[in-house]
């Protein structure tokens, strides 16, 4: 059930992506098109999701997940570039400074990056004030105190005096990582006109074993099938959940966040199975 949901969500993105980019010509648009193949879609998922189980109309739920992919996207090719993590591998591709170079790669993210928001203020998303919800959340979990944040603080870092301690790092994962794992959480409800408090609880601990996943990942996974350079952050003597907790407990403090992200989600009841298999998705994945 659930991984044909995802895979759902995946096809049902793509095109809200594709039809949002149509009629862009240029270098840029094309790194736009290049950006937005592939991945896995769990952003989507939970905006598509979160509209299901608040009887949202599809093609509403689908622009709201194109939105944060959007912003997801941009957020990457920007992380990519030499001057934030300098990467030069991602979904198994050449980035897009790589393919392209580093100019087009800022103007790609920029470029996504309004995208997203030029989606959400299209009518077809909804009355005014959702619109204005929509907008004004995802403005402030990508910004200055949501994934900017984390970013900055994560680059911060690399050059403190000493590594960063456990609450540093959660704080810092809360903004890099979580913020635009809660936001498409919560968009259903937004848009719905209900109460998010229950799906943020939710998205608030998956982002945080989505993380730890990452961490351990970049230890024990396999480079082919992560699609990117792995073991970066040891190289770099960066702290991590891993380093802070040793293997055995940040893989116990996963499954923990896993079973609280589960048990956010009973007032929805059998309707949030599929968000209860994401979450134990996150900690089994391989990329």
């Amino acid at each position: 059930m659930f991984d044909a949901a995802l895979k759902d969500a995946q096809t049902r993105v793509q095109a809200a992506l594709d039809d949002a980019m149509a009629g862009l010509d240029g270098t840029v648009a094309d790194a736009m098109r290049y950006t937005c193949q592939g991945g896995k879609r769990l952003r989507a998922f939970l905006a598509i999701e979160s509209g299901r189980m608040h009887h949202v109309a599809p093609a509403q739920a689908d622009r709201a997940a194109a939105a944060i992919e959007a912003v997801h996207a941009y957020s990457l090719v920007h992380d990519d570039l030499p001057c934030m993590d300098d990467d030069d591998l991602r979904r198994g591709n050449p980035t897009v400074h790589i393919k392209w170079d580093e100019a087009t790669a800022v103007l790609t993210g920029d470029a996504l990056q309004t995208l997203a928001f030029d989606i959400l203020s299209a009518p077809d998303t909804g009355h005014a004030d959702v619109r204005v919800a929509l907008i004004s959340t995802l403005a402030k979990a990508a910004g200055a105190d949501g994934m900017v944040l984390g970013q900055a603080l994560d680059i911060a870092a690399e050059t403190a005096d000493a590594p960063l301690t456990l609450d540093q790092i959660t704080r810092l994962q809360a903004g890099k990582t979580g913020a635009l794992i809660e936001w498409p959480a919560c968009a259903g409800a937004l848009m719905a006109k209900a109460d998010p408090a229950p799906l943020r609880q939710y998205a608030q601990a998956l982002g945080l074993a989505f993380q730890i996943a990452d961490d351990i990942l970049d230890i024990e996974g396999d480079a082919a099938k992560a699609g990117k350079r792995l073991q970066k952050d040891t190289a770099a003597g960066k702290a991590t959940f891993v380093s802070l907790l040793g293997m055995d407990e940040a893989k116990a403090r996963a499954k923990a966040l896993v079973a609280e992200a589960e048990d956010a989600l009973a007032v929805y009841g059998g309707a949030a199975d599929n968000l209860k298999a994401a979450a134990r998705f996150v900690i089994s994945r391989e990329s």
